[in-house]
Order: C-alpha cells, then sequence, then structure tokens
C-alpha cells in the first residue's frame, strides 16, 4: 500500500506502514509539539489490515475529526485530524504519498539534506518529506539529573478555527505588517556561514515563529529599569548602566516573533482579528495598545483603555516613549524595539523561577526565613518540606509577592517579581490552603463569576464559557460542574481551586498544603494532579506537610528550622544526603536538633555548589561602576478602569451567594420578625404617645421601654448580618485582590447588598412593631411612622457597618459572636433610657460614639420622648435631653450623626482591610 504522508506544524513526515507512531509532547514522541492542550501521548498512527488508523490514547483534551470527538478512525488522503480543540488544536493532515511529485519537490539545494535524512533514517522510522527546520533545543540544564523537557515543534500551528469562538488565536488579521524570522531564529545548527534558514522557517504574517535556542550564550542580555514616569522620555536608557536604576531584568531567549514597524502607520495590539498585530491569552482586551510612530524613527507605546493593563519594565503606563532597552508588557507576551523591528517573546511557561538570597525579620531583628537561594527549571514539580517553624509559610508569602522578603529578589524569567509586581501578578497562580470558591455555588457559577472579574470586560459570554469548558475538562471536573462545592469532596474541592487559577493559563503556578485533611488515597491523586499540570507547560510549587508523593516531584526544598534551606535537589538523593533512611528520621533529627547549622551544612556540601549555579546564572553579576541592587519596592498597581464592572459583578455574585444559602435567607427573615414580636409583648396600654388627660397619668413610662426594644433589636440585627461576611471571605478577598480586584468595589457590594437587607429588615421590625401601638397623629414633617422607620433604618444601616469593622478586625470567625454581644449590650447601656446620660461627663461623650444613643435620640425627636416619658428629676421637669428635642433640625442632626458614623466605620472596614492584601497591593 502506499506511505501516507503527515503534515503537522509546518512539517512533513512520511509514514511507513511497518511501525506506528504517536504523537504528543513527550521528548520521545514520533511527532512532538509543544502544544498544552496535547497530552504527552496524545494519539498513535499505525497501519492495521492495510488501512491507517489514529487512535487517542486517553488524552485530556481529546481527539477530532469533522467536529467530533473520536476515540478510533480510520485515515487516508484527505484527512484531517484535530488534537486538543475541535476547532483550533494541533491539526494533522494526511495524504498519500506521490513519488513522482515527491521527487519533483526536491530539488536545488534541499535534494542532496533529503536524500541524506532518507538514507541516514532507520527503516520504519518518520522520515522528514523536505528538509524540515532545525528543532529548537530546550533551555539548558545546568543539571545533569534534570528531567528530560518536551521539546518545541520546528514551526507551531496558530489557532485559526476558533478565533470566531474564543477570540484568543495568534495570527494577525489580514494587511498587518509583515513579520520576519528573527536573524537567529534562522540559523541552522552546523550549517555554513550565510547558509538560509529552510523554507518555512519565517513565520506568516502576524503569526509567531517557534521559541528558537541556539547553543552558546544567549542572545538578548539587556537591561532595563522601570519607566521614570516621564512618558516623554524612554523608560531605559544606557547611561543607567547595564543593570539600570531599578534592578536587573532582560530577556534571556530568542524572539518568538519578528514583527515590522512601518514609520507614519500605527501597529495595534490586541485580541480581535481586525488589530494589526494580535496577541492572544484572556488578559488581553480586544483592542489593547498600540505602538505608534513619532518623529526622528521613535515609537511610543498607548494604552487604549485596557482591562489589565500596558506595561513598560513591568510599570502600568497610559502611554511612554519606547527605548531599545524597553520591555513592553501585554498580557502574557513582552515585546522590544529593534531598529524597525518588534521583537515578540511569548510566555510559553518555558521561563526560569528563581529566589535569591530571601531573608526575612521579624519582631527584634528575629530571622524566620534565613539566606533562602534556589533557582526552579522550566516546567517542573517542586515540593517544598520542612517541620514546623522552617518558614514555609513566609517563604511562599515571599515567592508570591504577598509579603516580600526584607533582603534578596524573586526572579520570573529574570525579572524583578517585587518591582515589576503589577504586570508579573497576571503569569503566577496561588492556590492557598482554603478554599477560593464560594461553597454556595456551583462549580459552573463560581468560575463564571471568576472569569468575569478576571477577564477583560470586552470577553464574550461564549469565549469565558469555552474557558471554563476546557480547564474542567482538563481537571475532568466536567461532570461535577452543576454540583455546589460544598457538595464535592475534600481533593474535588482543591481540584476547583486549581481550575478557578487556570482560568488566566499562569505559568506558574504555587499550592498551600493541598492534601492537608485529605485522606492518603486523595493525597496521590493531588499531587499525580500537580505533576500533569508540570507536565502540560506550568511550574508548579507545592508547600506540602505530606513526604509519600515526593517521588513524584522533579525537585525537592527542604527548610529546616529557623528558615534555612537544609537541601534542594532531586527527591531521590535527599535521604542520602540526610544520611537516613525515612523521611519520618529526617523530620526527628530536625526537632532534637533544632539548633545545629542545617544550612551551614547545605552550603558546605558539593551538592549546593550546583544548585547555586541556577540561581547565579539567572541574573549576570554585577559590574564594577554599575549601580547597586535596588532593594524591594512596592510595585505599582494598574489603574482600575473597569470599577463599575467590578461593583456588577461582585453584586451579582453576593446576592448569588445568599440565594443560595437557604437558611441565611431565612434567618434574614425571621431574625427583624420575631424582634418585632418581641416589642409587641410589652405592656403599653398607651402605646408611644402621652396619656390623654382625663386618665389620671401624666408620663408614659412604656414608650421608652417599648422604643429601647426596637433600637436594639435593629442594633443587633444589623450587626448580625455583617459580623461573618469578611472573615468567612478573607482567603478569596486576599486572592482576588492580588489579581487585581478593587477593594472599594469589594466593599461598596457589601454596603450595597447587606445595606438593602437591613433596610428591609428595619420596615418589617417597624411594621410588626407599630402595628399594636399606638403613634402621635403627626410627625415633625413627615407622617410619623415614616419618620421613625427612617431612623431605625439608619440605625441599622450603621450598626451593619460595625459588623463589617468586627469582621475585618478579627482573624478566626469564633471571635465575632463574642464581639457582637459585646456590641448589643453595649448599645443597651447608652441608649440615653436606661439613665441619664447628659450633663454626665465622660459617659456623656461615650455615648456620642454609640449608634443607639443617636438612634433613640432621633425617634424620640419624632415621639416627643423628652416630654412623654418622665423626666429624670420630677423636681426639674424642664431638664430634659438636648438631643430629644422635638425640633426639625434636631432629628437632621440626629440622623446626620447616625449615617456619619456608619461612614467613619466604612472608611476604618477599607484601612482594616488592606492588612490582608499583598504587601505591594497596599495604597
Amino acid at each position: 500500500m502506499p506511505e501516507l504522508v503527515l503534515h503537522a506544524n509546518g512539517r512533513t513526515w512520511t509514514l511507513d506502514a511497518s511501525r506506528s507512531y504517536t504523537v504528543g509532547r513527550d521528548q520521545q514522541a514520533d511527532i512532538p509539539t509543544i502544544d498544552r492542550r496535547v497530552s504527552r501521548r496524545h494519539v498513535t498512527i499505525r497501519c492495521v489490515g492495510g488501512t491507517w488508523v489514529i487512535e487517542d490514547l486517553g488524552s485530556a483534551n481529546g481527539t477530532f475529526a469533522d467536529g467530533h470527538r473520536v476515540q478510533r478512525i480510520e485515515i487516508g488522503h484527505g484527512s484531517i485530524v484535530r488534537l486538543g480543540n475541535f476547532s483550533s488544536g494541533m491539526r494533522l493532515d494526511f495524504t498519500e504519498a506521490a513519488p513522482a511529485a515527491a521527487a519533483a519537490a526536491v530539488s536545488g539545494d534541499q535534494a542532496p539534506a533529503v536524500a541524506q535524512d532518507r538514507a541516514a533514517a532507520p527503516q520504519g522510522e518518520a522520515r522528514p518529506q523536505a528538509h524540515p527546520e532545525p528543532r529548537p533545543q530546550a533551555h539548558p540544564e545546568p543539571r545533569p539529573e534534570a528531567r528530560p523537557q518536551p521539546r518545541p515543534e520546528a514551526h507551531p500551528q496558530a489557532p485559526r478555527g476558533a478565533r470566531g469562538d474564543t477570540g484568543w488565536g495568534t495570527a494577525a488579521a489580514a494587511g498587518a505588517p509583515p513579520v520576519e524570522p528573527h536573524p537567529r531564529a534562522a540559523e541552522v545548527p552546523g550549517a555554513p556561514a550565510g547558509a538560509a534558514a529552510p523554507a518555512g522557517a519565517a513565520a506568516s504574517v502576524g503569526q509567531a515563529a517557534a521559541p528558537t535556542r541556539t547553543a552558546g550564550p544567549s542572545i538578548a542580555r539587556d537591561p532595563h529599569r522601570p519607566a521614570a514616569g516621564d512618558p516623554h522620555r524612554p523608560a531605559a536608557t544606557d547611561a543607567d548602566g547595564p543593570h539600570g536604576a531599578a534592578g536587573t531584568h532582560f530577556i534571556d531567549r530568542s524572539p518568538s516573533g519578528v514583527h515590522r514597524l512601518v514609520q507614519g502607520r500605527p501597529m495595534r495590539i490586541g485580541r480581535a482579528q481586525d488589530n494589526e498585530l494580535v496577541v492572544e491569552g484572556p488578559h488581553v482586551s480586544r483592542h489593547h495598545a498600540e505602538f505608534r510612530p513619532l518623529p526622528g524613527g521613535r515609537f511610543e507605546i498607548v494604552d487604549l483603555g485596557s482591562h489589565n493593563g500596558t506595561f513598560v519594565n513591568g510599570q502600568p503606563v497610559s502611554h511612554q516613549l519606547i527605548g531599545p532597552h524597553d520591555i513592553v508588557g501585554v498580557g502574557h507576551s513582552t515585546f522590544r524595539l529593534a531598529g524597525d523591528r518588534l521583537e515578540e517573546f511569548a510566555d510559553t511557561g518555558e521561563v526560569f523561577f528563581a529566589a535569591r538570597n530571601l531573608t526575612v525579620t521579624v519582631g527584634r531583628g528575629k530571622t524566620i526565613l534565613d539566606d533562602v537561594s534556589f533557582g526552579v527549571p522550566e516546567k517542573s514539580l517542586v515540593a517544598v518540606v520542612g517541620p514546623s517553624g522552617s518558614g514555609k509559610s513566609t517563604l511562599l508569602r515571599a515567592l508570591t509577592g504577598y509579603r516580600p522578603a526584607d533582603r534578596g529578589h524573586v526572579l520570573y524569567d529574570h525579572r524583578d517579581l517585587y518591582t515589576q509586581f503589577a504586570e508579573l501578578r497576571h503569569r503566577i497562580g496561588l492556590v492557598p490552603q482554603d478554599d477560593i470558591l464560594h461553597k454556595e455555588l456551583t462549580v459552573d457559577t463560581a468560575l463564571k463569576y471568576a472569569a468575569r472579574l478576571r477577564f477583560p470586560g470586552d470577553t464574550k459570554a461564549a469565549e469565558r464559557k469555552a474557558r471554563i469548558d476546557e480547564v474542567l475538562q482538563e481537571l475532568k471536573l466536567d461532570v461535577h460542574r452543576d454540583k455546589k462545592v460544598s457538595s464535592l469532596s475534600g481533593g474535588q474541592r482543591k481540584r476547583v481551586s486549581v481550575a478557578l487559577e487556570l482560568l488566566t493559563k499562569p505559568s506558574l503556578l504555587f499550592l498551600d498544603e493541598p492534601t492537608s485533611g485529605l485522606d492518603p488515597g486523595l493525597d496521590r491523586d493531588v499531587m499525580k494532579l500537580l505533576r500533569g499540570l508540570a507536565d502540560d507547560g506550568r511550574t508548579v510549587l507545592v508547600v506540602t506537610h505530606s513526604v509519600a508523593e515526593l517521588a513524584l516531584c522533579d525537585r525537592v526544598l527542604v527548610m529546616a528550622p529557623g528558615g534555612s534551606v537544609a537541601y534542594f535537589g532531586v527527591p531521590g538523593e535527599a535521604l542520602e544526603f540526610f544520611g537516613h533512611e525515612s523521611w519520618a528520621d529526617v523530620f526527628s533529627a530536625f526537632e532534637n536538633h533544632r539548633d545545629d547549622d542545617w544550612g551551614g551544612r547545605w552550603r558546605a556540601s558539593p551538592q549546593y555548589a550546583r544548585r547555586v549555579a541556577e540561581v547565579g546564572s539567572a541574573v549576570p553579576p554585577q559590574q564594577p561602576g554599575t549601580l547597586p541592587a535596588q532593594p524591594p519596592a512596592r510595585a505599582l498597581q494598574p489603574k482600575r478602569r473597569h470599577w463599575v464592572a467590578q461593583l456588577w459583578t461582585l453584586i451579582r455574585r453576593y446576592l448569588s451567594v445568599i440565594a443560595s444559602d437557604k437558611g441565611f435567607m431565612a434567618l434574614m427573615l425571621l431574625l427583624p420578625a420575631v424582634l418585632g414580636g418581641v416589642s409587641c409583648l410589652v405592656p403599653a396600654k398607651y402605646g408611644l404617645v402621652p396619656p390623654p388627660p382625663d386618665s389620671g397619668f401624666r408620663y408614659n413610662q412604656e414608650s421608652g421601654t417599648i422604643l429601647l426594644v426596637l433600637v436594639i433589636g435593629m442594633s443587633f440585627s444589623g450587626a448580625a448580618n455583617s459580623v461573618r461576611e469578611l472573615i468567612k471571605e478573607r482567603v478569596i478577598y486576599e486572592r482576588e485582590r492580588a489579581t487585581g480586584l478593587s477593594r472599594s468595589a469589594y466593599l461598596m457590594s457589601k454596603v450595597i447588598v447587606l445595606g438593602l437587607i437591613t433596610a428591609m429588615q428595619g420596615a418589617v421590625l417597624c411594621a410588626i412593631g407599630f402595628s399594636v401601638r399606638q403613634l402621635p397623629a403627626e410627625g415633625l414633617f413627615m407622617p410619623t411612622a415614616v419618620e421613625v422607620c427612617v431612623v431605625i433604618s439608619a440605625l441599622g444601616f450603621t450598626s451593619m457597618m460595625f459588623g463589617l469593622v468586627i469582621s475585618a478586625l478579627v482573624r478566626t470567625a469564633e471571635k465575632t459572636m463574642p464581639l457582637l454581644v459585646m456590641f448589643a449590650i453595649v448599645q443597651v447601656v447608652f441608649t440615653g433610657v436606661l439613665f441619664k446620660l447628659f450633663s454626665s461627663l465622660g459617659i456623656e461623650q461615650v455615648g456620642w460614639l454609640m449608634p443607639a444613643r443617636w438612634a433613640v435620640a432621633g425617634a424620640g425627636t419624632t415621639l416627643d420622648l423628652a416630654h412623654t416619658m418622665p423626666p429624670w428629676n420630677l423636681d426639674k421637669p424642664n431638664e430634659v435631653d438636648p438631643l430629644w428635642a422635638h425640633t426639625v433640625s434636631q432629628w437632621g442632626i440626629d440622623l446626620g450623626v447616625l449615617v456619619a458614623i456608619g461612614l467613619v466605620c466604612g472608611f476604618a472596614v477599607a484601612r482594616l482591610l488592606r492588612r490582608h492584601e499583598p504587601d505591594v497591593m497596599r495604597d
């Protein structure tokens, strides 16, 4: 039978019927790819009984033909199969070999090369039909025991079919400026000088060429510094020295694509296909930014109101003149000017991550993290283990930028994370120990709201759904998408938290104790999941107490008591290094010899010399005469241009959470009804009005008691609504704040929703409480019931704000209830109904701070409580509380002060929320 020819990723293979072929990201695959949607061993192609078939090998994202997912199908001339996605996945085109045509295609200088390739290929091996592009080499591993990395294909194919659905294609629309291969990308290892690049090496219009690495020193090690704030000068200049004024950052790999800039013609960048340069990614707006030419051959970058911002050297800018040493960040891609060309560096996960000399001190100079240095190879799984008090949590917060180290640097792709946090935070995912999803929502609903908050506002619902579907399928959660998060097992909830972080396609993923509280079987499942995430093209770092599954990791970092590194390397050599047979013995040694210099022992070992080279190579050494490395600086935040959209999403999510919590809804309705009913139990013959003249009574003592019950009931109800709302979402808020959530939008969503609920409760409380009571016929300027209800509802609002203060202040939810009870009791004391408050120095002034004091005053002004209740001194009947004066102006003052106390509480909550944010996000 004729040989079958396979065309994929710009290359051609002739398949021999005598053997089978595998396609995948595995380094040993016959047809390799770097498409992260393709599994390591995705499909196999073989000839069975004279018929060629392709069979899926249990891939995560599936194999598709004619838009349908298939397990095994027959293939032949004209067959088209996609891997990983039905419309935009890796495309496999099959044709039958035509000897005459093939011979005709081999001509000129290519003929000897092809003949040589075929002659050298073993029998049965897939033979390139034409001289292929040189396969890019993986980033050189400085460690001989490093796990082999998947080999990128020579010319990755840009997704095309799904552009109408996702809008995240990589190819530019027609009319884009021409794209040239980078000079180094065109070099063929071993080829004579001046040899031309092979056919197909040049990228198509708008399409990025494959990241090509050549042997020898890095081709681009240019230093940069953050923009100085003047948009009319380049952000970095040669005068800044090799390291710039803000520390070292550079790009040490060849560009993935080169685009020509034309003078007089701006180049717009974005996700939409009508841009001159299309950049894919969930962080990229449809029309994101624009390179604009200026006189003298210069260019400036202008942000077009993007959702996640445009960055120059890691700092957000609205417009900035670009120099030759500046790095422009858009989504997960970075750009650099090289004459009239724009070099693009796509973040495909092949990034180097390193910690260098991290040190954290607390209190009076106590060191809890001691000179920690290590380098993480790309696309690897690293475990951090150690006994209690070894600084694992401190290290995690330092590595993620939540709490920058006092000394040292964290380097992401050779860029300082601390000084460029505003940009790099979008490339880092963090799964805390606690769940970062609302347990009351379904998996699908929770991810939809998360996508709304993290994706640009111009992302269509279909695009968000497509990304959610892709993540759920990757993590095998699609069967659980309609289940509430609270109904899932511990391992499944952890997968959902991982799914949330994967929505934005981070290259680096951190997890804090993901196996805590899980059964041993689920423990292994979670670690296998992380192993798969690393194999799919991400670097994963997990802090864990479990050592049972360390064999699945590429590296293990062992922290010793005191926060120093006791070992960093492959797990299989760790026990031998410590001289013990089990990890239990190692941890016992840590406990029994806490004062030993474990860090010194590590630094004196031969293994340390190998590992430190990884970190040392991350940043070139300082040159004499250059500026010293700058200390970690607080990264600026991009200006939030979509505050209203965030607020609306947060309000909708909060309402969904409340609607899904039937118990909370029932309590909200029941509480004011019960408290209003309790007020009706107070015997009061004359209600809330003075006794008639013929009754024989001058005063109505019960009127004050009724008002006291109503006020305290509303005060307790308002505070109870909010006292747990912030503490229960603290982990969620911390993570969302790090991804760009507006603090004020988050707080306002709570205030608006809880304010409406509290106002409704105030109306129910007053309606029930007044239903059996006689009220004055007229109020000051409105009906009496309306005036009193307004004051009671304002009291509920202010009490709700006090509840938020308590919720933001405490560290655990258990502490909220005692503080709630204390708040309610204090309000009872300072109502001014139980004893005389005015004219009591000290006590009166403290009472001014209490919402109940002003609420009773406001309602008492309407009810003329000063003359309805008996005076405190019968001998001085005209000595009444001045806050109860029966005037419109006094009613306005009482209400105004009551609301003002609530607003002050709001500012206090905003300040307290800062304590639960990454240090570099605080403003």
